[in-house]
């Protein structure tokens, strides 16, 4: 099964990257990783004040995320873990009250997870800032360049979502 970094396709017309310019791969992989950085360091300011495991964190992302019901096959896939993994990992999350399991009426065996409301009104508040923050940003661009930006990361999402990590 072909991957994204196994991809031979002709790149495109390419401009010479001036350092600095928008079109420099190294500026945008570095502001990528600032911002990436900043995120986890309040992702994991959050999972230490609730006593959850950065993991946790990030099941509890995909379950909110999600189109439709979450079930633990799922969340297994988009996080890569093993299902014990994801087992520790949904009971940490029931236990602390930021899930809940809901078996389906029709066949018992299977589950949703759903994000619990009260955890959410938890994260709302924590996050709060990087909402403002977002707010904040967005109000320095126009619709326009604000529909190209949410583009490019809807396609950096595409795009780093069909990269196998090597050895798996």
């Amino acid at each position: 099964m072909a991957t994204a970094n196994d991809r031979e396709e002709p790149v495109p017309e390419q401009r010479p990257e001036a350092p600095g310019t928008p079109a420099d791969l190294q500026a945008f992989a570095v502001r990528l990783r600032r911002m990436n950085g900043e995120i986890n360091r309040l992702v994991h300011a959050f999972a230490g004040d609730q006593g959850l495991h950065p993991t946790d964190v990030q099941a509890l992302a995909a379950i909110l995320d999600a189109d439709g019901p979450m079930t633990p096959k799922r969340l297994r896939e988009h996080l890569g873990l093993t299902s014990g993994a994801v087992t520790a990992c949904v009971d940490r999350l029931e236990r602390a009250g930021h899930i809940r399991r809901v078996r389906e009426s029709a066949d018992r065996r299977v589950v949703h997870l759903y994000y619990a409301a009260d955890a959410r009104s938890v994260a709302r508040t924590y996050f709060r800032p990087l909402a403002d923050a977002t707010r904040a940003a967005r109000a320095r661009f126009t619709e326009e360049e604000l529909s190209v930006a949410l583009r490019f990361l809807t396609a950096m999402g595409e795009e780093l979502s069909g990269i196998t990590p090597p050895g798996r």
